[in-house]
């Protein structure tokens, strides 16, 4: 029986970390039934980047970030279900992945799987990640380590070259048996670094096919009225763009529902479980989001939806790398715009989206993606035989 340990972003309270996390492991076991399959915990590193407002101490950056969400303007009542999906997230979906309560360490796997998501984004200030080289596979004891659909979000081979990382990554990478990342940025910076072109395969949530596979996702309609979702995290769209969304939603005579974070445009904040997300995500109207895991959401499910992407300014967050490959990718750049003014919400979410050379290429992804997982699963086979 091979043993298999996926090692991403499992344990972070997201419905993205959590979708991706589940459908790599339901592929892998699609594959190989037989085989073992964990989650493996990365151990936090120091953070590169220390924002000014960025404590190191995990219960002052908590304590921060739940007064961030009691400023978001929005009703006490979504505030309350929103403080409840954040205290109940890791005992209602936990389960759900076969974590383990305890960090898993034992790294000591015939493979061992990095990714999908921003396991490569080490330019950051989250103490909750830094700068962890277990997430490069540095020294792991397993028997092989690749990656699959790994990211470097937004951090880029200036930030890694500013930051003196290149030597340290290129030892590690050049230890993977293979490597695979999801989106150009990522590419060129691991081919830079050592010289390999890895291969590029989409993220675990549009290589499992969710909607036709899953049985986990409820099949009736959730909320009763035509509605809109705004999906990202907590309070980070603007002003404006709130009140575009409101403006929007009125004119069409749309409820609004809020996943994923509390937000200022109004309507209700949805706790709900990643699967029902699927199912709301299945039964929206149109979506707005600025989130990389929420246009796939869209996607997967052939909604009309706008994607707000956030630019990237020196060292700040920015998300337009991963967004802007992902839409370019699958034929949808006009997805994505960088205003989302009341304006371009109509033009964007009026328009119809021809699906077909969508879900062609997607199909043409999927054989791929398992392809590439079949192949070192054979290998791994060949070295246990």
């Amino acid at each position: 029986m091979k043993s298999i340990g996926i090692m991403s972003m499992h344990r972070i309270f997201n419905y993205g970390s959590f979708l991706q996390g589940y459908a790599l492991k339901q592929i892998l076991h699609s594959i190989d039934p037989s085989a073992r399959v964990n989650f493996l915990d990365y151990r936090p590193g120091k953070p590169i980047l220390q924002a000014e407002e960025e404590s190191t101490h995990r219960v002052s950056r908590t304590i921060k970030k739940v007064a961030s969400y009691g400023k978001v303007n929005t009703s006490l009542v979504n505030k309350l279900r929103f403080f409840n999906h954040k205290r109940t997230y890791a005992q209602k979906n936990f389960p759900a992945l076969g974590l383990s309560p305890e960090p898993n360490y034992n790294f000591s796997v015939d493979l061992q799987i990095i990714g999908s998501d921003e396991v490569f984004n080490c330019v950051q200030a989250n103490s909750n990640v830094g700068y962890s080289r277990d997430l490069f596979g540095h020294a792991s004891p397993a028997k092989a380590v690749i990656s699959y659909a790994g990211s470097f979000g937004n951090t880029t081979l200036q930030k890694l070259k500013k930051y003196g990382l290149i030597e340290q990554l290129r030892e590690d990478f050049l230890r993977f048996a293979d490597i695979s990342v999801r989106d150009e940025n990522s590419r060129s910076i691991v081919e830079e670094i050592t010289g390999r072109s890895p291969a590029v395969h989409v993220d675990p949530v549009l290589a499992y096919d969710y909607m036709k596979e899953c049985k986990k996702i409820p099949a009736g309609r959730m909320n009763t009225r035509p509605y809109m979702i705004v999906y990202g995290y907590a309070g980070r769209f603007t002003k404006a763009e709130n009140a575009a969304i409101r403006a929007y939603a009125k004119a069409k005579d749309y409820e609004i529902l809020c996943i994923g974070g509390v937000q200022g445009c109004g309507g209700k904040f949805m706790d709900c479980t990643p699967f029902e997300v699927l199912a709301l995500f299945r039964d929206a109207e149109a979506v707005v989001t600025d989130t990389f895991h929420g246009s796939i959401f869209s996607i997967i499910n052939k909604k009309k939806f706008i994607t707000i992407i956030r630019r990237s300014h020196g060292d700040e967050y920015g998300n337009e790398e991963k967004l802007r490959y992902l839409l370019d990718s699958l034929f949808l750049g006009e997805r994505g715009v960088y205003s989302a003014t009341q304006e371009a919400l109509g033009d964007v979410l009026g328009g119809d989206i021809d699906y077909g050379p969508v879900m062609s290429r997607l199909d043409s992804a999927r054989i791929e993606s398992r392809d590439y997982l079949q192949r070192n699963l054979n290998l791994i086979g060949q070295s246990n035989a």
